[in-house]
């Protein structure tokens, strides 16, 4: 399945495709910018195309990338299991924790608690 733009809880949201390109670069995370602009106001991207590095925060990708998505006013959402990556940092702990309160950067465990989210937020 190729990324498609959906609409989830009213709101349209590029969804990409698991088997897509992975996100490694600062590059990557800009076409998937560039993506949304056909309409889309949420990017969600399976936990498992991200790099990593994403997870791994001395690193200073994940806010790289999440900057990215601010700087262009698009909420960036991380789809998947990422337990394994919470379980290696308190950290990564912290930071899921406090973009799970705000509004610019979700991580939740599917398509489905994304729908469930972007609802309860209208």
């Amino acid at each position: 399945m190729p990324d498609v733009v959906r609409e989830l809880g009213g709101v349209p949201v590029l969804v990409c495709d698991p088997a897509g390109p992975p996100v490694a670069t600062e590059q990557d995370a800009l076409d998937l910018i560039g993506a949304a602009f056909a309409g889309a106001e949420v990017v969600a991207v399976p936990a498992s195309r991200l790099d990593d590095d994403f997870f791994s925060l001395g690193t200073r990708f994940a806010g790289e990338v999440m900057q990215k998505f601010v700087n262009y006013r698009l909420r960036l959402v991380v789809v998947g299991d990422i337990s394994r990556h919470l379980a290696a940092s308190a950290a990564l702990r912290a930071l899921v924790h406090e973009s799970n309160r705000a509004d610019h950067v979700w991580f939740v465990p599917d398509l489905d608690a994304l729908d469930d989210r972007l609802r309860a937020a209208a």
